[in-house]
């Protein structure tokens, strides 16, 4: 079954769906660097560097039909998730939601192709905060339209690491069959391992940093190019504990020399992974003062930040270091990808045994 690819970025979830039987067709993104990813990494698909509004009035519907595509399976993509982040909680100066022009552009943009293309289902992927009761108009708008052509609708708030990726990444992921069958998401395959677990509970333990990373212990602070882990922090970095950050120091905390108010700063200030947990959220910017950093003090590597993704480490990425990171920061972990991927294949399946 084939796939339209929309805000593609360098081919996180693409390569899930890849992984999980769906044919990626087209790619999208404006990102120049992006688009030279997904070229190398997605020979066989056909990118479009360009806003998704562009591609709207028949564009690529003619396009796939001019290549001799009659019908396309599924519409995947993850508009930019920056208008409905937590961040915007803080930036009080930004509008968010759809307020925002790229948020009303893009999520406008995707269901224009989704009345234009009437894929045979669609799966659209955001922050966790696309669920919030403060962008409810957004949310409401993606039900609407969605139900309005006929699709049915469902969205869950799913953790990465219980799906076996080293990182703690919640996302709202929303799935929808024209046919108004209702989709069913996959169950977790992995948990934290706590005592209130039920008995009969057959998960796997979460995946942890230390799990994906051992072999690659390798990098020193010198060798991580542009970024000092901790900038004049350095030092008061160096004394976090692996798994803790800033509020270590912390008069709450207990510190005999606290250096910081109680939640005065982002959650992830001087925050250090463990080797013993997944990793929280990959940010998709280096900075000298925001983690997760590597446990022994220093900026974590592309390639460490890959494995925490769960990309292959040979997946290519162009630009520079910085340019790189966005790439992978910004991605949808593949192995989450290919688990929701692989339960649309099923019911698309069980549609066409259907009608057959």
């Amino acid at each position: 079954m084939n796939c339209v690819s929309l805000f593609s970025g360098c081919g996180g979830l693409d390569l899930g769906l890849q992984n999980a039987g769906f044919k990626i067709l087209v790619g999208n993104d404006t990102d120049a660097f992006c688009a030279e990813s997904h070229g190398v990494n997605f020979r066989a698909s056909h990118f479009y560097q360009d806003s998704v509004a562009a591609l709207t009035g028949n564009r690529l519907a003619n396009d796939l039909a001019a290549r001799g595509v009659k019908e396309v399976d599924l519409l995947a993509g993850g508009p930019p998730c920056q208008p409905f982040s937590k961040s915007r909680f803080y930036r009080k100066e930004k509008p968010r939601g759809i307020a925002d022009p790229t948020g009303n552009e893009t999520i406008n943009g995707y269901l224009d192709l989704l009345e234009e293309l009437r894929p045979r289902a669609f799966l659209l992927e955001n922050v966790h905060g696309f669920a919030y009761k403060v962008h409810r108009e957004a949310f409401d708008q993606l039900k609407r339209a969605a139900e309005g052509l006929g699709y049915s609708f469902q969205w869950r708030i799913l953790n990465a690491a219980d799906f076996g990726v080293p990182q703690i990444r919640k996302r709202f992921f929303a799935v929808g069959v024209r046919d108004g069958r209702n989709f069913q998401f996959p169950e977790p395959t992995h948990s934290e391992i706590t005592e209130q677990l039920p008995m009969d509970a057959d998960l796997a333990p979460w995946v942890t940093a230390g799990d994906v990373l051992s072999d690659l212990e390798t990098a020193t602070t010198s060798e991580i190019a542009g970024h000092f882990a901790g900038g004049k922090h350095h030092e008061l970095l160096k004394g976090v504990p692996p798994g803790d950050n800033y509020l270590y120091y912390t008069s709450k905390r207990n510190h005999p020399d606290p250096q910081f108010e109680w939640r005065s700063r982002y959650w992830s200030f001087l925050l250090k992974l463990s080797p013993g947990l997944p990793s929280w959220t990959i940010q998709a910017r280096r900075s000298n003062n925001m983690g997760p950093f590597h446990w022994t003090s220093r900026i974590l590597t592309v390639e460490e930040v890959k494995r925490l993704q769960t990309f292959p480490d040979d997946w290519h990425l162009s630009g520079n270091i910085e340019q790189q990171w966005k790439q992978v920061g910004n991605a949808v972990p593949p192995k989450l990808a290919q688990a929701i991927g692989a339960q649309i294949l099923v019911t698309l399946n069980e549609q066409v045994r259907e009608a057959a």
